[in-house]
């Protein structure tokens, strides 16, 4: 199922997209218009905890929350996406309740209110695309679009979104879903 581009939807890497910035990468646009296009990767942790990029984000005892990669552009620049029942002030709508923005009291106040469907994810930079090279990737097939789904971004394992998404989309890419991210290692 092709889409046409614009904010709320994946961007699904197909198997033939050899940059490794966005090799099996599954990207939520969350703005395209003229000037180009922005996203975040959302399948793709690191090994960083957000305490450490932003060590004033109240930190949970128990509570493990990973900083993502969310693109090669602005690689020292945090992101917060988040999903609340109640879009806050001065954030970018995206989909379903899901907003970009950099309000640190939102955060701490989904780290340390009750317990609730809101959540959040802070990638490390961002992905982009200047006028119309994202449209020339897509007719050269490098991405396939898909409407978001909040439940892939913030509530499946992000090491699966890509081979399960992939799952989904019939006997043509079905093969691929255990391809090795390094091919030459098949």
């Amino acid at each position: 199922m092709d889409l046409e581009l614009g904010k709320g939807i994946f961007l699904v890497a197909t198997p033939q997209l050899r940059d490794p910035n966005f090799r099996q990468t599954v990207v939520l646009l969350c703005e395209h218009g003229d000037e180009g296009a922005l996203g975040v990767v959302v399948n793709r942790p690191t090994a960083m905890s957000i305490s450490e990029a932003l060590p004033q984000v109240p930190i949970i005892e128990g509570a493990s929350h990973v900083l993502y990669a969310g693109g090669p552009v602005q690689t020292n620049h945090v992101m917060l996406l988040y999903r609340v029942d109640q879009l806050p002030e001065n954030s970018h709508h995206v989909f379903d309740g899901v907003c970009l923005g950099g309000d640190m009291g939102v955060v701490e106040r989904i780290l340390t209110g009750p317990t609730t469907k809101d959540s959040f994810r802070a990638y490390l930079g961002y992905s982009g695309w200047g006028p119309g090279q994202l449209e020339s990737e897509m007719k050269t097939g490098s991405w396939i679009t898909l409407p978001a789904d909040s439940k892939i971004v913030f509530e499946q394992d992000p090491a699966q979104v890509w081979q399960e998404i992939l799952l989904t989309l019939g006997d043509t890419y079905k093969h691929y879903a255990d391809m090795p991210f390094d091919p030459s290692c098949n």
